[in-house]
């Protein structure tokens, strides 16, 4: 069972420039939230208490604003800082501390993932002992991501990143579940030509062990890179498209908590004090009565 995440929350937000010169990218507003409060809702959807943070140097203190450590979430939070980026897998070098002995899950800090089933495939995925399983989503332009070639027992049989020639059309997505080896195997990393260790480099380790397996998000969930500007504001419509029909919200941080049983509806009191008069507290007092 998965009891631990990481949120890799770093980065130099380059392509979003020159927003993220002072700002980090997790903190700008996806429509109504920062964007940190989506990968966040994704670890707790799945059951996940104690969670660390990975943020640059310098910019620690812009994350407690919004995320203490003494949250009123049930949530641990932890966090460590990073000088520059050396690739994904550094989080979990970085995080061996904090991981201990245990296995860990690991989402970038700027992905977005929405599905009626989610929950219920984020669920599954905590509950693995061995190995490793990664989301895949099927996308128009495989030529731009990691892609993923899957047999018929959802085993991952081939990842390559950006590939010239078509081998599937499942791009894998920033949503990761490994087995405590992913500290030893991370370690055995070499830098590749942009300097940094790489992702698809560790998930073919388990591939070639034959303990890699794919988690399709389905044709009806949602995955949405916000890397870019363009990108960004696409999730921003997508989210305010539902939330304004539905009149729910989309990665509410106090109502999972609260739907898990990790505070009681006394504690949103408190929440609804922190964020002051607003329409996010209006949902909040809502959820009381």
């Amino acid at each position: 069972m998965i009891r631990k995440a990481i949120i890799l929350a770093g980065g130099m937000g380059t392509r979003m420039s020159p927003l993220t010169k002072a700002v980090n990218k997790q903190l700008l507003p996806l429509y109504d939230k920062p964007l940190i409060y989506y990968p966040l809702s994704v670890l707790m959807l799945a059951g996940i208490k104690e969670i660390l943070i990975i943020v640059n140097k310098g910019q620690l203190s812009q994350f407690q604003k919004i995320l203490p450590k003494h949250n009123s979430l049930g949530l641990k939070i932890k966090y460590k800082e990073q000088d520059k980026p050396r690739g994904l897998p550094d989080a979990f070098i970085l995080g061996e501390d904090f991981i201990g002995k245990d296995n860990v899950a690991l989402i970038l800090g700027d992905n977005f993932f929405y599905g009626q089933s989610f929950t219920m495939k984020l669920r599954d995925s905590i509950k693995l002992k061995k190995g490793s399983t990664v989301f895949v989503h099927p996308v128009k332009n495989p030529n731009l991501y990691g892609v993923a070639k899957v047999n018929n027992k959802y085993k991952i049989t081939n990842v390559i990143e950006k590939p010239k020639k078509f081998i599937s059309n499942l791009a894998v997505t920033g949503l990761y579940f490994f087995d405590n080896n992913v500290i030893k195997y991370s370690k055995t990393l070499k830098p590749s030509k942009r300097k940094e260790i790489e992702i698809t480099d560790l998930l073919n380790i388990y591939r070639k062990k034959n303990q890699l397996n794919a988690k399709l998000l389905g044709r009806g969930g949602v995955w949405l890179d916000t890397g870019s500007i363009e990108d960004f504001y696409s999730a921003s419509n997508f989210i305010s498209t539902i939330e304004n029909r539905q009149g729910f919200k989309i990665a509410c941080l106090e109502e999972i908590a609260l739907n898990n049983k990790w505070i009681k509806k006394i504690d949103l009191i408190k929440q609804i004090s922190f964020y002051g008069n607003c329409e996010y507290s209006k949902y909040l007092k809502n959820l009381i009565k």
